[in-house]
């Protein structure tokens, strides 16, 4: 549901779609994004801002629309979404931080038996 709090309507439904493209939520029906009416039954929003939360989606490069059929997603959306969450890009970098500190951590086991030490 959406709420009023100074941030527009439209940008609140497409932070939403846009967190659940990066958990995958929509893979499974094909990277097909709900209709403009399942919006509004979800979120409680006019069919304008739901329209409006799918260019900001299609703007952001995240899904394309096909007249009579819907809006689905770009083939590099989960990847482009994880990277706009800041939660699923410190998740990620932490991800990498702790793979670096492990293959830090076997250079130096490498180095110390080539030095004898």
């Amino acid at each position: 549901m959406v709420e009023w709090t100074g941030k527009p309507a439209y940008q609140q439904v497409a932070d939403d779609l846009r967190r659940r493209i990066a958990a995958g939520e929509f893979v499974a029906d094909g990277g097909k994004l709900p209709s403009l009416a399942e919006m509004q039954a979800t979120y409680g929003v006019t069919v304008t801002v739901a329209r409006a939360a799918i260019a900001q989606l299609k703007s952001d490069g995240l899904a394309v629309s096909h007249q009579g059929k819907g809006a689905f997603l770009t083939a590099d959306a989960a990847s482009v979404a994880k990277s706009a969450d800041p939660g699923g890009a410190v998740a990620e970098l932490r991800d990498e931080v702790a793979q670096l500190r492990s293959e830090v951590g076997e250079l130096r086991e490498r180095v110390a038996a080539l030095e004898g030490n």
